[in-house]
């Protein structure tokens, strides 16, 4: 099966380039972000580094022949340590709760569905108008599936409230010609979405693949 991967964008006038912030929402439609995830390693992995750096340092003998001579922790810190045992038994074990904590919360995080985003039409005081985001992209896929040489398409709304993007994941059969297909989910499918729910830029990312299996000859 092969895929491809085509992402669209509201149609822009002359040459002038899109905003710099429909291209952030439209890598949001591509995939979902891990820039906090990867924040996080970046920094965690600087402060290993830095510790693995500073023994390094000590054991050859940068800052004394006599300190890298002497035990890692000073013996200054090793009294004081076990001055006070009960204390810092506390202290270690409230560090680990933290950490443990710490790394429930991360893996939740990472592992938790994508936000799907209602979006408000009519927010005025005497009525409120929200439409789904099942309502949505039920909608979009419905409408790409009934284009020729569609097989059948699947629509998922991602993104915020504020920035919402789409992701539509459309099956072409044999005989379709990809490029009108693509022309035509541009041209009609996207753009009704955005004139229905009143945006002027909605990122799509659209997803292609092969709806189609040779069937093998039957014998009598």
């Amino acid at each position: 099966m092969s895929t491809t991967d085509v992402q669209a964008d509201a149609p822009t006038t002359g040459t002038a380039a899109p905003p710099r912030r429909v291209l952030r929402g439209s890598r949001r439609a591509v995939a979902r972000s891990a820039r906090v995830d990867r924040i996080w390693l970046a920094l965690l992995g600087f402060v290993l580094l830095a510790a693995g750096t500073l023994a390094a340092l000590l054991g050859y003998g940068v800052f004394g022949a006599g300190r890298a001579a002497r035990p890692l922790l000073d013996p200054l810190i090793v009294d004081a340590l076990r001055a006070q045992q009960q204390l810092w038994r506390w202290v270690a074990i409230a560090v680990g709760v933290v950490l443990v904590v710490l790394g429930l919360w991360w893996a939740v995080r990472s592992l938790r569905p994508e936000r799907r985003p209602d979006l408000l039409l009519d927010g005025s005081t005497d009525s409120t108008l929200l439409v789904t985001a099942g309502a949505v992209a039920g909608a979009v896929g419905d409408r790409a599936a009934a284009l020729p040489g569609v097989g059948r398409a699947r629509a998922r709304m991602v993104g915020s409230t504020g920035t919402p993007a789409l992701r539509l994941t459309v099956w072409v059969t044999d005989e379709a010609d990809v490029a009108d297909v693509c022309r035509r989910l541009e041209t009609e499918v996207v753009a009704e979405a955005r004139r229905a729910l009143g945006l002027a830029h909605l990122p799509v990312a659209v997803r292609l693949e092969l709806d189609s299996v040779t069937q093998a000859p039957r014998v009598a």
